[in-house]
């Protein structure tokens, strides 16, 4: 007799709702509930056009009741706080939710250790923090704004710095396009000396030397002790600044710590190539979520997510159907780095890296993809 399986999706980020999307269309029985604190997905890649103005928070915030309808997903609202039967059941604030199957995609948290960090606007922390940054801005005549990332020193590759030269870049060309920049110092920081190294030495060179051009000031290499009102401290000195954008690195949210799944030395969930987690009968990861096999360079970013969400799909699938997970997934660094009216692309496979210089038909990729992306959602 046939029984309908039933998985259970873990977040309603990138990675969950392409393997929401994936799963439909594979299996139009299968059950699926997606379990998240609310039904609404935020365009990340587009916060860095907030503070300009080229885009309103209700540009990226988009409401997931009319998709989930339309795919027959069930929405548990709850935030997960663990698992039990060997991940056969969610435990959330708001009930159980049990499964034949499992994919966790609840994205990371970053490490916030640093002394004063509570100085600082993490951009990548969601649609408020970019509306803040925006205040912030508008609201100074003259200043210094302090613009970096550091990573997690048990895995450096969980950390997202992409997004914070899109927010150098474009924050420099906003002040010129507003007349301001000369009464602005912006000072990128970093404690590695070549920042942007996984994107490939030559796009490395490339950002720097465009920080140069722009009479951007640089403080890299240099260890972080941490952060007080109007300075970024580190032990090469301080920098002043009345404005400061931190990134820090990245680690596997709390409700982690309530469950036995296998963590990297970085806190994140283990996963094999398959996405699958040793040790647990099927259940997968994809996204932030996910500590992965790969070269170092491969990144944390929505891309990935999706390349990831894919592969746990289809291994899963064919777990119920009596066959091995034989899907792996191909590690791709794709990124524009944005500057609100052109972009410089650096993409980077296992056997080719390309960097292209700031191009305006490379900026309106950008803003076509989003609108590509977001179509099924809206």
């Amino acid at each position: 007799m046939h029984t309908v399986k039933r998985v259970s999706v873990i977040g309603t980020g990138f990675g969950a709702l392409t393997a929401v999307r994936r799963l439909r269309a594979r299996d139009p029985a299968v059950a699926i509930t997606v379990i998240g604190a609310r039904p609404e997905f935020v365009y990340y890649p587009s916060l860095v056009w907030i503070p300009s103005g080229l885009r309103q928070s209700s540009d990226l915030l988009i409401p997931l009741e009319g998709f989930f309808r339309r795919l027959r997903v069930d929405f548990h609202a709850g935030d997960a706080e663990g698992l039990a039967a060997g991940g056969r059941t969610v435990l959330t604030d708001r009930g159980e939710v049990d499964n034949d199957g499992l994919i966790i995609a609840s994205g990371g948290r970053f490490i916030k250790k640093l002394p004063g960090i509570e100085h600082v606007i993490t951009p990548c922390e969601g649609i408020p923090a970019a509306e803040a940054i925006k205040d912030r801005l508008k609201a100074m005549d003259a200043g210094t704004v302090a613009i970096g990332f550091s990573s997690n020193p048990k895995e450096p590759s969980a950390m997202r710095g992409g997004p914070m030269f899109e927010f150098l870049f474009g924050l420099d060309r906003q002040l010129r396009r507003e007349g301001r920049r000369q009464r602005f110092r912006l000072v990128f920081f970093s404690p590695a000396p070549e920042p942007g190294k996984r994107l490939g030495p030559k796009a490395v060179r490339a950002l720097l030397g465009r920080m140069d051009r722009l009479g951007i000031d640089t403080h890299l290499g240099h260890k972080l002790k941490g952060f007080e009102a109007g300075r970024v401290l580190t032990e090469a000195g301080e920098i002043p600044a009345d404005l400061i954008l931190f990134m820090p690195g990245m680690t596997g949210n709390a409700w982690l710590d309530n469950t036995e799944l296998p963590r990297s030395p970085g806190g994140l969930v283990q996963a094999d190539r398959h996405c699958r987690v040793p040790g647990f009968e099927r259940v997968y990861v994809a996204g932030d979520a996910g500590s992965f096999p790969g070269p170092d360079w491969m990144p944390k970013q929505a891309h990935m997510a999706d390349l990831q969400a894919a592969a746990a799909v289809d291994n899963l699938l064919a777990e119920f159907g009596g066959q091995p997970p034989r899907r792996g997934f191909r590690p791709e660094l794709v990124c524009i780095v944005d500057s609100l009216d052109r972009g410089m692309l650096v993409a980077r496979t296992p056997r080719r890296t390309l960097a292209l210089p700031p191009l305006r038909v490379l900026h309106w990729s950008k803003r076509l993809f989003e609108w590509w992306y977001l179509r099924p959602y809206r």
